[in-house]
């Protein structure tokens, strides 16, 4: 049966669910930023978001759309974090249980947002298998309605609020990049982009460790993620069949940075925008700096910063 991909009709209904519960997040510039690059830079901070990440947006638009028969068995997720943490705050605010199953090497502060969201939190091996027969297990036993990560067209909608946002703010935007992992905030944000009066290109940005939009973009196929060594925790999962489509036919291209270029950019958004993001986020910055991204001098680029959940006692640069 042919899916129906969600449209920008399904995220300007989103917003409207999501307005009442999320914050409108700010655009910042950095003036640091735009003479390094050369571009005129748009930061839509979603690290300002509750539970800190874009995630909050498509998890309570997920849970407004559940019936009463579904919202009185709770819901269910599997997360590294960001996911969790939107979930479990979304649940709580509309009176849902919320079970997350995380992978035991999230980082230690999202394993504890979650449980202080009010969650029951499940923990299992950091493998993509794991996480779904973790959930399979206990949605077995409880009849939990599964609130996907990212692979679910409520999911796309909810987060494509965020790039709907950015462009209601900033007008005549150039291009728009955001990270990508399961491809939840890409997806959503292609869809507005190509909704534009002058559709916007959309880049993505992947860590090298975990690059399997990449290579499902050149090889014009699904390839699912294999072993992943990254500090960008919040981009390990593969792309999964709601979102590949839209990295393979709306995304204009898929840039990779290594772990030393998030770092570095990680560090510079700290230190010369004052702006708290994570690695995720930070791997957005490092692509528009790489000589990878080549736009016109002067180009006013938007940028989502994906989120700002970080473990200050496991900092990368100190680790490294």
């Amino acid at each position: 049966m042919l899916k129906l991909q969600p449209s920008i009709q399904d995220v300007e209904r989103a917003a409207e669910k999501v307005a009442p519960f999320a914050h409108r997040t700010p655009v910042l510039s950095c003036e640091s930023l735009n003479q390094r690059t050369g571009y005129q830079i748009f930061l839509k901070c979603e690290n300002f978001q509750k539970v800190g990440a874009f995630k909050f947006r498509g998890a309570i638009n997920a849970i407004s759309r559940l019936d009463e028969n579904q919202r009185s068995r709770g819901v269910i997720t599997h997360s590294s974090g960001n996911h969790g943490q939107a979930l479990a705050l979304a649940a709580r605010m509309n009176g849902i249980s919320a079970t997350v199953v995380m992978p035991r090497t999230a980082p230690q502060v999202k394993k504890d947002a979650v449980a202080g969201y009010g969650a029951r939190v499940v923990f299992c091996e950091p493998t993509l298998e794991a996480r779904e027969s973790g959930v399979a297990e206990i949605q077995a036993q409880t009849g939990a309605t599964l609130i996907p990560p990212f692979d679910h067209p409520d999911i796309i909608a909810g987060q494509g609020t965020a790039a709907l946002e950015l462009v209601d703010e900033i007008s005549d935007l150039d291009a728009i990049v955001a990270p990508v992992g399961g491809g939840g905030l890409i997806s959503g944000t292609s869809i507005v982009a190509a909704a534009q009066e002058n559709p916007i290109p959309v880049f993505a940005s992947e860590p090298t460790g975990a690059d399997d939009a990449f290579r499902s973009k050149e090889a014009n196929q699904l390839i699912p993620q294999g072993q992943t060594n990254t500090i960008a925790d919040g981009l390990l999962t593969s792309l999964g069949e709601w979102t590949w489509p839209f990295v393979r036919d709306k995304v204009q291209r898929v840039i990779t940075v290594s772990d030393k270029e998030t770092i570095e950019a990680m560090m510079f958004t700290w230190s010369r925008a004052k702006i708290l993001i994570e690695p995720s986020a930070a791997t957005a910055i490092a692509a528009v700096i790489s000589k990878q991204f080549d736009l016109p001098a002067g180009a006013r680029v938007g940028i989502i910063l994906s989120g700002g959940n970080v473990d200050l006692d496991r900092l990368p640069w100190v680790l490294a």
